[in-house]
């Protein structure tokens, strides 16, 4: 699949969220398009083969002399009872072959999860997995240090947002992705799976999505990276991101 994407022409391809240990995801159906919106919701949870597997996939791909800037998206197991554990083993496993890793805490559709974007807990794992990246940095040959950055949500409040953009630029991490999926419906939406649980994307998602970009980077003064994710399906939306600070 990462070979496919970048055959289309994408910049490059981030692939996840990769967990620990395998694990199903939530029950189908979980993933409904909503066409009339150009929107779809999906509540995947994580659906993930697991590290081992995973790294065997990744190095059949890279075997096959396939080039490209590939990230890695890491998660914690819905049963894991240390979350920041989960995230370490990512970070560990993947630092040394992943162009870029991502820190997913922001999917509506693990238990929890989001409740890792708090200040002080969002601040400790920052802190964990960028010690873990340099650590294995260290030890490599060429000290090469992995770019390490943190997914969010769309759905956070002023004051949140204001922590977060604190704990980047207190804690040095590379970049921000802005953001993932919203649990908020738009009254607009017309698809006759609007009301399904999980997190929207597409189209309706722009406009939130860019809002909080340019906050973030107000925020953060243009001292860190940001990615603009969210409802880009032309050249005029990827530039109105650009323009807002991704």
């Amino acid at each position: 699949i990462p070979g496919a994407l970048l055959d289309l022409g994408f910049g490059f391809v981030e692939a996840g969220t990769v967990t620990p240990r395998p694990q199903p995801g939530n029950p189908k159906p979980r993933l409904f398009r909503l066409v009339e919106d150009g929107a779809i919701i999906n509540r995947l949870g994580f659906n993930s083969s697991g590290h081992d597997e995973f790294a065997r996939a990744l190095d059949h791909w890279r075997a096959g002399n396939r080039s490209g800037p590939l990230g890695v998206n890491v998660g914690k197991n819905k049963d894991s009872k240390d979350a920041q554990a989960d995230y370490v083993a990512g970070v560990r496993r993947f630092a040394g072959v992943a162009d870029y890793l991502v820190v997913n805490v922001s999917s509506p559709n693990t238990p929890g999860l989001r409740d890792l974007q708090s200040k002080a807990r969002l601040e400790e794992l920052t802190n964990a997995v960028i010690d873990a990246r340099d650590d294995i940095a260290a030890n490599s040959d060429g000290g090469r240090r992995c770019p390490l950055l943190i997914k969010i949500a769309p759905d956070l409040d002023k004051g949140a947002l204001e922590d977060i953009a604190g704990v980047a630029l207190r804690c040095g991490i590379d970049g921000i992705i802005a953001t993932n999926t919203t649990v908020e419906r738009p009254a607009e939406l017309r698809g006759a799976a609007a009301q399904e649980a999980g997190g929207l994307s597409g189209r309706p998602l722009f406009e939130p999505s860019t809002r909080l970009l340019g906050d973030l980077y107000r925020l953060t003064g243009g001292n860190v990276p940001l990615i603009g994710v969210g409802g880009v399906f032309t050249g005029r939306d990827a530039y109105e991101k650009i323009l807002s600070g991704a």
